[in-house]
């Protein structure tokens, strides 16, 4: 091979490897960021004993893509729900026994569904529970086989933290097995002072 051809083959490697670069440049700056504010910032929101919960719904693709890349899990019949907490309060908080139902506005009660079963569910062929529909206790898992919902963002973004100390905060998503309406909210309990085991009120919070 001539001197030539050679130089030609590494221009055009590197005219390759240039335009490679921007397209992957161009894609990261598509997908919006994912970020996390203080929890007194958001809109919907409740304060207690110095707790304050935020609960913000991930509707929309780019809410999704922020957090879970191309899979918009409404269209799997989730509805993942970010929840913020910080406590201002002086106590260490227990929150091993933490429960969140999503409540309808015809007042009827889902369970959040395990973040571990989210990957083993069948997806938008599930039924989709609003007004009108009974909302039973979520469905375990039909089969071992995992679904388009199996990614490691679901689990790796979940709420997991089991105390949270005084001045601190914490974060993660709950996933209900509905479709969302407005006027719905979040039921929260089972938070209890790590020193005393007292419950504290429960919080419940809007939507939207």
């Amino acid at each position: 091979m001539s001197t030539r051809s050679k130089c030609l083959i590494l221009l055009l490697s590197i005219a390759s490897a240039r335009a490679g670069d921007k397209e992957k440049t161009e894609k990261a700056k598509d997908v919006p960021k994912f970020h996390i504010q203080p929890a007194s910032s958001y809109a919907n929101k409740q304060t207690s004993a110095g707790l304050t919960i935020a609960v913000v719904p991930y509707l929309t693709d780019e809410q999704n893509r922020s957090a879970f890349g191309k899979v918009n899990l409404n269209d799997h019949g989730v509805l993942p729900v970010m929840v913020v907490m910080q406590n201002d309060s002086k106590q260490t908080l227990n929150l091993q026994s933490m429960r969140f139902e999503y409540v309808g506005i015809d007042q009827k009660h889902v369970e959040a569904t395990p973040s571990r079963d989210v990957p083993y569910l069948e997806g938008a062929s599930r039924p989709k529970y609003g007004p009108g529909i009974p909302s039973p206790i979520p469905l375990p898992p039909r089969s071992g086989k995992k679904s388009k919902l199996n990614i490691p963002e679901i689990e790796g973004l979940a709420m997991a933290v089991k105390m949270l100390p005084a001045g601190d905060s914490a974060h993660g998503f709950v996933y209900f097995q509905v479709r969302h309406w407005k006027g719905s909210r979040v039921y929260i309990n089972g938070i209890r002072e790590a020193a005393t085991g007292k419950e504290l009120f429960y919080f419940e919070v809007p939507l939207d």
